[in-house]
């Protein structure tokens, strides 16, 4: 079967809207979380825990990719999803993560700049996580 010019011209320009009119809904705080974010250091650990934690913390990494998410922990398989902004305020980031059973995970992140967040955990905890370039 052979497709016309005019018909692949009609199909490209539908994709492009298509991609377009997503990019163009997404919201505004998704372009500070793209790319790759490496675990640094912990805070708020008991000073028992720090040596451990912050060996856990540095072999964790995030990727964000359009309105995806992977999560690497150590000692796990890397996890996949889509994510959505939830809430926004001033450096304070609620997102959450749908898992493939259709659940969701709810995350907090405050933004300290491009470059550096803290993943918020329970009881004060955080994970400092940096931009890779």
């Amino acid at each position: 079967m052979k497709v016309s010019s005019r018909t692949r011209a009609v199909a490209a320009t539908a994709v492009l809207a298509t991609i377009a009119g997503a990019a163009g809904c997404a919201h505004p705080m998704q372009r500070k979380l793209e790319g790759r974010w490496a675990g640094d250091s912990v805070e708020n650990f008991d000073s028992e825990l720090v040596a451990a934690a912050t060996g856990w913390a540095k072999g964790t990494s995030m990727e964000f990719s359009g309105s995806n998410m992977t999560v690497a922990v150590p000692a796990e398989e890397p996890r996949s999803g889509r994510y959505r902004i939830e809430r926004a305020h001033d450096r304070d980031l609620y997102i959450s993560v749908e898992r493939r059973d259709g659940t969701r995970d709810n995350v907090h992140f405050k933004l300290d700049s491009d470059h550096m967040m803290r993943w918020v955990l329970a009881d004060g905890r955080s994970v400092v996580l940096r931009r890779e370039e």
